[in-house]
């Protein structure tokens, strides 16, 4: 069985929830970031911001990134992949909630973040295309 954290790509780094959203885009600059778990100040997953988040709900509703922050946008429960799951059961967490990407945990610790990419290249090609299918649709 291959597990989660097999197919996670590593190195994933946070953001606090009082970190200001300027700060997370700051991060998201790096090559490959395109999201950041969000840690509450009790060190659990709060949620996931993307670049997507600080666009449409900052930028695009005229919200300061200086003043918001990415706790604002790290709304309800973090959807999360233990560490020793099944690989396989990865896409149907990620259609049941569309989600792209979500953080991988082992206990309270982040692993990394798995991307759709990660299960396209990790599954057989009709798993892999019965996901992409079902998350390209809006």
């Amino acid at each position: 069985m291959t597990t989660a954290r097999e197919i996670t790509t590593g190195g994933a780094r946070c953001v606090g929830a009082g970190e200001t959203v300027l700060d997370a885009a700051r991060e998201m600059t790096e090559p490959g970031v395109r999201a950041l778990p969000v840690r509450g100040t009790d060190n659990r997953l709060k949620g996931l911001l993307t670049d997507r988040d600080i666009v449409v709900a900052v930028l695009g509703a005229g919200q300061d990134p200086l003043t918001c922050s990415a706790g604002d946008l790290a709304q309800g429960e973090a959807v999360t992949a233990g560490a020793a799951d099944d690989a396989r059961e990865i896409p149907r967490t990620m259609t049941e909630h569309k989600a792209r990407r979500f953080p991988v945990i082992d206990g309270h610790d982040l692993v990394g973040v798995v991307a759709q990419a990660d299960v396209a290249r990790a599954l057989s090609d009709p798993q892999a295309g019965e996901l992409l299918a079902a998350l390209s649709t809006d």
